[in-house]
Protein backbone atom coordinates (compact mmCIF):
# COMPACT_ATOMS: atom_id res chain seq x y z
CA UNK A 1 0.00 0.00 0.00
CA UNK A 2 2.69 2.26 0.83
CA UNK A 3 4.07 1.66 -2.77
CA UNK A 4 1.12 2.09 -4.41
CA UNK A 5 0.47 5.75 -1.94
CA UNK A 6 3.82 6.95 -3.10
CA UNK A 7 3.27 6.16 -7.27
CA UNK A 8 -0.11 7.94 -6.79
CA UNK A 9 1.37 10.97 -5.55
CA UNK A 10 3.85 11.10 -7.58
CA UNK A 11 1.91 10.73 -10.41
CA UNK A 12 -0.83 13.25 -9.47
CA UNK A 13 1.98 15.97 -8.85
CA UNK A 14 1.00 19.19 -6.37
CA UNK A 15 -2.90 18.30 -8.30
CA UNK A 16 -3.37 15.12 -7.03
CA UNK A 17 -2.14 16.36 -3.64
CA UNK A 18 -4.68 19.96 -3.58
CA UNK A 19 -7.11 16.87 -4.17
CA UNK A 20 -5.85 14.38 -1.89
CA UNK A 21 -5.86 17.49 1.17
CA UNK A 22 -8.96 18.56 0.28
CA UNK A 23 -11.03 15.60 0.18
CA UNK A 24 -9.21 14.32 3.99
CA UNK A 25 -11.39 17.86 4.85
CA UNK A 26 -14.60 16.63 3.39
CA UNK A 27 -14.20 13.44 4.69
CA UNK A 28 -12.30 13.56 8.01
CA UNK A 29 -11.73 9.83 8.60
CA UNK A 30 -9.37 10.37 5.18
CA UNK A 31 -5.95 10.20 7.01
CA UNK A 32 -3.52 13.31 6.82
CA UNK A 33 -0.77 11.52 8.91
CA UNK A 34 -0.72 8.65 6.36
CA UNK A 35 -0.47 10.77 3.31
CA UNK A 36 0.98 14.39 3.91
CA UNK A 37 4.66 12.27 5.15
CA UNK A 38 4.50 10.47 2.14
CA UNK A 39 4.12 14.11 -0.09
CA UNK A 40 7.35 14.82 1.89
CA UNK A 41 8.79 11.73 1.14
CA UNK A 42 8.49 11.71 -2.66
CA UNK A 43 9.71 15.48 -2.21
CA UNK A 44 12.72 13.88 -1.18
CA UNK A 45 13.40 11.69 -3.84
CA UNK A 46 13.17 14.82 -6.07
CA UNK A 47 10.15 14.42 -8.19
CA UNK A 48 8.61 17.03 -6.10
CA UNK A 49 9.82 20.53 -4.53
CA UNK A 50 9.71 20.77 -0.56
CA UNK A 51 7.68 24.05 -0.75
CA UNK A 52 5.88 22.85 -3.94
CA UNK A 53 4.21 20.00 -1.71
CA UNK A 54 3.69 22.23 1.73
CA UNK A 55 1.96 24.69 -0.89
CA UNK A 56 -0.50 22.06 -2.44
CA UNK A 57 -1.14 20.51 0.72
CA UNK A 58 -2.15 23.70 2.72
CA UNK A 59 -4.68 24.88 -0.30
CA UNK A 60 -6.31 21.81 -0.45
CA UNK A 61 -7.25 22.06 3.18
CA UNK A 62 -7.86 25.32 3.15
CA UNK A 63 -10.59 24.74 0.53
CA UNK A 64 -11.93 21.63 2.51
CA UNK A 65 -12.70 24.24 5.09
CA UNK A 66 -14.14 26.99 3.58
CA UNK A 67 -16.22 24.27 1.94
CA UNK A 68 -17.26 23.32 5.70
CA UNK A 69 -17.08 27.59 6.61
CA UNK A 70 -19.91 27.70 3.71
CA UNK A 71 -21.99 24.79 5.10
CA UNK A 72 -22.04 26.32 8.38
CA UNK A 73 -23.03 29.82 6.88
CA UNK A 74 -25.59 28.89 5.05
CA UNK A 75 -26.99 26.88 8.16
CA UNK A 76 -26.50 30.28 10.40
CA UNK A 77 -27.34 30.51 14.16
CA UNK A 78 -31.16 30.14 13.72
CA UNK A 79 -31.44 27.35 11.58
CA UNK A 80 -28.98 25.78 14.47
CA UNK A 81 -31.41 26.41 16.72
CA UNK A 82 -34.18 24.79 14.83
CA UNK A 83 -31.96 21.65 14.34
CA UNK A 84 -31.28 21.27 17.74
CA UNK A 85 -34.99 21.51 19.18
CA UNK A 86 -35.90 18.86 16.28
CA UNK A 87 -32.65 16.01 15.96
CA UNK A 88 -31.04 17.32 20.16
CA UNK A 89 -31.36 13.79 21.10
CA UNK A 90 -28.89 12.54 18.38
CA UNK A 91 -27.19 15.78 17.97
CA UNK A 92 -26.87 15.98 21.70
CA UNK A 93 -27.27 20.01 21.63
CA UNK A 94 -30.15 21.56 22.45
CA UNK A 95 -30.84 25.11 21.59
CA UNK A 96 -29.63 26.90 24.59
CA UNK A 97 -26.21 24.85 23.86
CA UNK A 98 -26.30 26.40 20.74
CA UNK A 99 -26.36 29.77 22.76
CA UNK A 100 -23.69 29.23 24.63
CA UNK A 101 -21.48 27.67 21.97
CA UNK A 102 -21.91 30.60 20.19
CA UNK A 103 -21.19 33.21 23.00
CA UNK A 104 -18.12 31.13 23.44
CA UNK A 105 -17.26 30.79 20.14
CA UNK A 106 -17.34 34.80 20.08
CA UNK A 107 -15.06 35.59 22.48
CA UNK A 108 -12.79 32.37 21.57
CA UNK A 109 -13.43 31.77 18.15
CA UNK A 110 -10.00 32.90 16.85
CA UNK A 111 -7.57 30.45 18.92
CA UNK A 112 -10.15 27.42 18.16
CA UNK A 113 -9.86 27.39 14.46
CA UNK A 114 -6.48 28.38 14.92
CA UNK A 115 -5.18 25.41 16.76
CA UNK A 116 -8.44 23.56 15.65
CA UNK A 117 -6.35 23.21 12.28
CA UNK A 118 -4.09 20.95 14.04
CA UNK A 119 -6.13 18.80 15.79
CA UNK A 120 -7.07 15.06 14.19
CA UNK A 121 -10.57 14.55 14.10
CA UNK A 122 -11.15 18.38 15.02
CA UNK A 123 -9.68 20.40 12.31
CA UNK A 124 -12.49 19.76 9.50
CA UNK A 125 -15.21 20.53 11.51
CA UNK A 126 -14.03 23.38 13.58
CA UNK A 127 -15.01 25.57 10.31
CA UNK A 128 -18.55 24.65 10.83
CA UNK A 129 -19.01 26.85 14.21
CA UNK A 130 -17.24 29.65 12.19
CA UNK A 131 -19.13 29.59 9.97
CA UNK A 132 -22.47 29.25 12.25
CA UNK A 133 -20.53 32.22 14.22
CA UNK A 134 -20.52 34.30 10.56
CA UNK A 135 -16.79 34.71 11.56
CA UNK A 136 -15.60 37.18 9.27
CA UNK A 137 -14.28 35.43 6.07
CA UNK A 138 -10.94 37.10 5.96
CA UNK A 139 -9.89 36.29 9.30
CA UNK A 140 -11.47 32.72 9.07
CA UNK A 141 -9.20 32.43 5.85
CA UNK A 142 -6.05 33.97 7.74
CA UNK A 143 -6.41 32.06 10.45
CA UNK A 144 -6.88 28.85 8.89
CA UNK A 145 -3.88 29.58 6.43
CA UNK A 146 -1.95 29.13 9.12
CA UNK A 147 -2.98 26.72 11.80
CA UNK A 148 -2.78 24.51 8.37
CA UNK A 149 0.36 25.59 6.94
CA UNK A 150 2.00 24.92 10.43
CA UNK A 151 0.40 21.01 10.37
CA UNK A 152 0.81 20.79 7.02
CA UNK A 153 4.59 21.51 7.16
CA UNK A 154 5.31 19.78 10.27
CA UNK A 155 4.10 16.06 8.92
CA UNK A 156 5.83 16.73 4.89
CA UNK A 157 8.88 18.29 6.71
CA UNK A 158 9.40 14.91 8.97
CA UNK A 159 8.71 12.98 5.61
CA UNK A 160 10.74 15.00 3.71
CA UNK A 161 13.54 14.45 6.58
CA UNK A 162 12.73 10.99 7.27
CA UNK A 163 12.75 9.88 3.53
CA UNK A 164 12.26 6.12 3.35
CA UNK A 165 11.81 5.67 7.45
CA UNK A 166 8.94 8.23 7.06
CA UNK A 167 6.69 5.27 8.56
CA UNK A 168 7.92 6.39 12.17
CA UNK A 169 5.41 9.26 11.61
CA UNK A 170 2.71 7.05 11.79
CA UNK A 171 4.10 5.13 15.04
CA UNK A 172 3.25 8.56 16.93
CA UNK A 173 0.63 10.09 15.02
CA UNK A 174 -1.53 7.46 13.83
CA UNK A 175 -1.73 6.55 17.96
CA UNK A 176 -2.49 10.17 18.80
CA UNK A 177 -5.47 10.52 16.48
CA UNK A 178 -6.50 7.08 17.48
CA UNK A 179 -6.95 8.42 21.10
CA UNK A 180 -8.69 12.17 20.10
CA UNK A 181 -11.01 10.01 17.62
CA UNK A 182 -11.76 7.43 20.63
CA UNK A 183 -12.53 10.24 23.19
CA UNK A 184 -14.62 12.06 20.80
CA UNK A 185 -16.59 8.94 20.29
CA UNK A 186 -16.69 8.26 23.97
CA UNK A 187 -17.53 11.86 24.86
CA UNK A 188 -20.81 11.87 22.29
CA UNK A 189 -21.88 8.06 23.75
CA UNK A 190 -21.94 9.62 27.36
CA UNK A 191 -23.67 12.83 26.11
CA UNK A 192 -26.86 10.72 24.27
CA UNK A 193 -26.97 8.22 27.06
CA UNK A 194 -27.32 11.45 29.48
CA UNK A 195 -29.03 13.71 27.39
CA UNK A 196 -32.39 15.11 28.96
CA UNK A 197 -34.18 17.02 26.63
CA UNK A 198 -35.87 20.78 27.91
Amino acid sequence: MIAALAELISRGGYLGIVLLTFLETIFPPLPSELFMPMAGYVASRGTLTLPGVIAAGTLGSLAGAWFWYGVGRAIGLDRARQLAARYGRWLTVQPRDIDRSHAWFERHGGAVVLFGRMVPAIRSLISIPAGVAHMPLARFLTLTTLGTAIWTSVLMTAGYMLGADYGRIAIWAEPFSNVVITALVGIYIVRLVRFRPD
